[in-house]
């Protein structure tokens, strides 16, 4: 098929053909397609002379990333360089090195973080715009009642930032806020009380027919806008229809089955998958740590600003050690090339930038699992490389547990219920699992004690004791 023509813009139409044939079995149709057979000349026109058989994974992750520095590429435009070199290497060339070719991290780097995404969207100011929201509002007609009453909505979220909440537990408040604004006509929240609540709750569960979690966190919401924005504490909201809490074990996957899902798995999302079974950090927190956070010397990471606003200690697991250290002189390497270029900056959040000027140019301070490519920072409008978008690592979680075969409903956090619950299995006491999952009560630690004692472990089936 002419794999070995040079590096320049082929003139071989089977060759080219056969690559769009590569292209469109990855899923890319037409007219993205022919792009891609742009992308990929633009790809051979800076190699003339080399054959595509020489061609090395070094030169590969040298393109993606002279192509992510571009701070004005859309997503879409970078998921296609890296789709039509993929196809390029892994289908029509069947490059040797190819299949273990870190594609997964580069077409992770391919999504930027949106406006509302956790890690910038306190940059936001007051009140907080619901940016990336524009299709919510108009479904449920909110943005009337954040035009309306902004100034309860500007209290609302000063009042939790001043408390320091996280901004999941801000987007949440304020969203329930109008919700119930809304709900009421848009009427002014001061001049009802605890009837309307108590229909806007009974409504949510009789026609929204939502879960118990979301209703108890709507009334959450409320009380903390009545009792301490409004200086209107409720009096007893009376009887109303509550949703029914189902009471649901966390799935946890046998060490076997973590293993396969893992095998399953390669480069950096392998990294990442191993580093929240090995240490039971959240997704979030994961993706979130810092160089600074990773102390090899006394095994350990430190998960700053978890949930609660706290900090703690994991373990860093020793057969990581190795892989995590690569996979950090590779980092410093982009990192080293980005200062040089005068484009290493970082996100520093709760105004630390200003407090330490220099601290987004640090090495201490980038990401441990940073971008491939430069992005607008969608707040400021200044141009970093953020961390890796975490929905990257969410699907290929997923895929891998598809590929191997697992019948149990697997995500990112089933790695960390697994991590409990094999620790309490080894023997560990349950205030030892409590304190590196950072949970507030021992009684969330518990429910993975049910999970060891219940069914086949806990109980001897009848059936067993009868004879054939």
């Amino acid at each position: 098929m002419g794999t070995d023509l040079p590096g320049g813009p082929g003139r071989d139409a089977k060759f080219w053909e056969g690559f769009l044939e590569a292209v469109r079995a990855q899923g890319v149709r037409a007219p993205y397609d022919r792009w891609c057979v742009i992308r990929a000349e633009q790809y051979l026109k800076r190699h003339p002379d080399t054959p595509l058989s020489r061609h090395r994974p070094e030169e590969v992750s040298a393109y993606l990333t002279e192509i992510g520095r571009k701070g004005g590429l859309k997503d879409w435009q970078f998921r296609q360089v890296v789709e039509a070199l993929e196809a390029l290497f892994c289908k029509v060339v069947v490059a040797p090195w190819a299949s273990q070719f870190d594609w997964g991290y580069w077409k992770d780097s391919s999504r930027s973080l949106e406006p509302n995404h956790a890690t910038i969207a306190r940059d936001a100011p007051l009140p907080r715009a619901s940016g990336g929201h524009d299709r919510q509002e108009t479904a449920e007609g909110l943005g009337p009642v954040r035009g309306t009453h902004a100034h309860v909505l500007h209290a609302l979220v000063a009042e939790i930032r001043r408390r320091a909440y996280s901004i999941r537990t801000e987007q949440a408040y304020e969203h329930w806020a109008c919700r119930f604004i809304a709900f009421c006509r848009n009427r002014d929240p001061r001049e009802m009380g605890a009837t309307e609540i108590g229909a806007f709750l009974e409504d949510l569960a009789v026609r929204g027919n939502v879960a118990a979690s979301t209703q108890n966190q709507a009334l959450n919401a409320l009380v903390f806008l009545y009792a301490q924005v409004l200086k209107k504490p409720l009096e007893a909201l009376g009887e109303f229809v509550r949703a029914k809490r189902p009471r649901r074990l966390p799935v946890v996957l046998t060490r076997a089955e973590v293993g396969a899902l893992r095998e399953r798995l390669a480069g950096t999302q392998w990294l990442m998958a191993s580093l929240l079974y090995g240490t039971g950090m959240r997704l979030m927190e994961c993706v979130r740590l810092r160089v600074q956070d990773v102390d090899f010397d006394y095994r350990q990471i430190v998960v700053r600003n978890a949930k609660g606003a706290k900090d703690r200690m994991v373990p860093l697991p020793e057969a990581l050690h190795a892989a995590l250290r690569e996979h950090l002189a590779k980092v410093r390497a982009l990192f080293e090339d980005d200062r040089r270029l005068g484009v290493a900056d970082v996100y520093l959040p709760n105004a630390l930038a200003k407090k330490y000027p220099n601290a987004p140019k640090e090495w201490i301070w980038q990401y441990v699992f940073p971008s491939g490519r430069l992005s607008v920072d969608p707040r400021s409008g200044k141009t970093r490389r953020h961390h890796v978008h975490e929905n990257g690592l969410q699907k290929a979680v997923k895929q891998a547990a598809v590929a191997a075969g697992l019948t149990k409903r697997i995500n990112c956090h089933a790695l960390r219920h697994s991590f409990a619950t094999h620790l309490l299995a080894d023997g560990y006491d349950i205030r030892t699992v409590q304190e590196l999952l950072g949970h507030a009560d021992v009684s969330t630690t518990m429910v993975y004690t049910h999970v060891l004692n219940r069914g086949g472990r806990g109980v001897r089936s009848p059936l067993d004791g009868v004879g054939v």
